[in-house]
């Protein structure tokens, strides 16, 4: 195994962070210890994801601006000779899961046994090899924050699988795809691939799903840190729970227009054809269908002037493509709070807050899926105390993170603990 396939923990996390990490990944050695005994072991990980860009246009084979995130979830994994995957996560029960059977069970939606089995089943599809073994697995992604922490566990499972059975021949584009076939089919949530497939890639990255079978990644070499503005992600403590219908109806509405025009996504058709069309598609679908696929062919484009500006070094520009972006989101997309709890509104009062204290500088956005959970904002480093203080003083202590890019997907970490 070559040395660019496993990472040490130096190279993952920044320096700041280091020590605690060694703490981190010292307790879930001793923990997997405790569970299956002082055995050989490997340790793999996966990060979380934040979405910079093309909120809520990857299922209809849009563009996005994404990065693989410092949060990550972790695993301590013993390799079996049996068809038996048997993962014991931080704070829930273990799951087991025989390889001898993948077909989808009704009684596992929702639940993490699903993915497991999902992703061996997507493994076992595109003929990789499948196989048992036992985990113990940790994470500091935020359940629910738009970071993505159902995705980070399946590329973990498709990222074990990999290594142990198949010698990496698997691409990071093929286990992300895998990893969306397990949450859509077995799982049972409706979801595009932008995730897992910043997860799964890593670094910063904008991703082109024109055609989803082949999406054309190109990472951008940029460091925030140089720019003297941090990445914040504000968790307003909004559940995601009992919001499928609210995220499905996105992908819904913007297909049902596309599906006006004969086309199965808003990716085959163009903005004058929907402006031509306008009045007919109001009758036929509503406003709200017309003004979200009104941001989906505007969002494409913002993530191409995000990226240029990226890519030219003008954070300036970078700053108010994200702007744009999350105006977008909040007044046409409409995906900051649920119509059916609309006294339950963190993100908007998030999203307020946090433009008091930039006071023009800077950029905040909706991060993620919506309607609950997470905001993003790059705040400048000279205002970050401040805007720290604010935040966590309406949603609780710790609840600002900031964050790094990370510059590897799913990998093996180096045992030099």
């Amino acid at each position: 195994m070559t040395k660019k396939n496993v990472y040490t923990i130096k190279e993952l996390y920044s320096s700041e962070n280091e020590a605690s990490q060694i703490e981190r990944y010292k307790k879930a050695i001793e923990k997997f210890k405790e569970l299956y005994g002082d055995c050989e072991y490997r340790i793999f990980s996966a990060s979380g994801r934040t979405e910079v860009g093309g909120n809520h246009t990857d299922h209809n084979f849009g563009k996005v601006l994404a990065a693989g995130v410092s949060l990550d979830v972790i695993a301590i994994v013993k390799k079996t000779d049996d068809s038996i995957i048997e993962v014991k996560s931080e704070g829930f029960p273990k799951d087991v899961v025989d390889l001898s059977d993948l077909s989808v069970h009704e009684n596992e939606k929702e639940d993490s046994s699903a993915l497991i089995r999902g992703v061996a089943a997507g493994f076992k599809n595109k003929n990789y090899g499948i196989g048992g073994f036992k985990a113990y697995t940790t994470s500091n992604v935020l359940k629910g924050s738009g970071l993505s922490s159902s995705a980070a566990f399946e590329v973990l499972i498709g990222t074990i699988l990999n290594y142990l059975y198949n010698d990496l021949k698997a691409s990071n584009v093929e286990i992300a795809q895998i990893a969306q076939y397990a949450e859509n089919v077995y799982f049972g949530k409706p979801s595009g691939l932008m995730d897992q497939m910043a997860s799964s890639v890593g670094s910063f990255i904008t991703i082109d799903f024109k055609d989803p079978k082949n999406p054309v990644i190109e990472k951008i070499d940029f460091d925030f840190s140089k720019c003297g503005h941090s990445l914040c992600i504000v968790d307003t403590k909004g559940s995601h729970e009992d919001l499928t219908d609210e995220y499905a109806s996105i992908p819904e509405e913007m297909k049902a227009v596309a599906g006006y025009f004969g086309k199965d996504v808003l990716r085959e058709i163009t903005l004058s054809d929907v402006l031509e069309n306008i009045t007919d598609l109001r009758k036929k679908f509503g406003d709200r269908a017309v003004l979200r696929s009104l941001h989906f062919l505007n969002e494409n484009e913002t993530v191409e002037r995000e990226a240029k500006a990226l890519q030219s070094g003008d954070f300036k520009a970078f700053l108010k493509e994200v702007t744009k972006s999350g105006n977008s989101s909040y007044k046409y997309l409409q995906n900051i709070y649920a119509n059916k709890t609309p006294q339950e509104q963190g993100l908007a009062l998030g999203l307020n807050l946090a433009e008091m204290v930039l006071d023009g500088e800077g950029a905040c956005r909706v991060h993620g899926g919506g309607f609950a959970g997470t905001i993003q904002a790059f705040v400048p480093n000279n205002k970050l105390e401040k805007f720290i203080e604010t935040l966590n003083s309406c949603f609780g202590e710790g609840s600002c993170h900031i964050i790094s890019i990370r510059p590897v997907g799913g990998i093996e970490v180096a045992d030099d603990i």
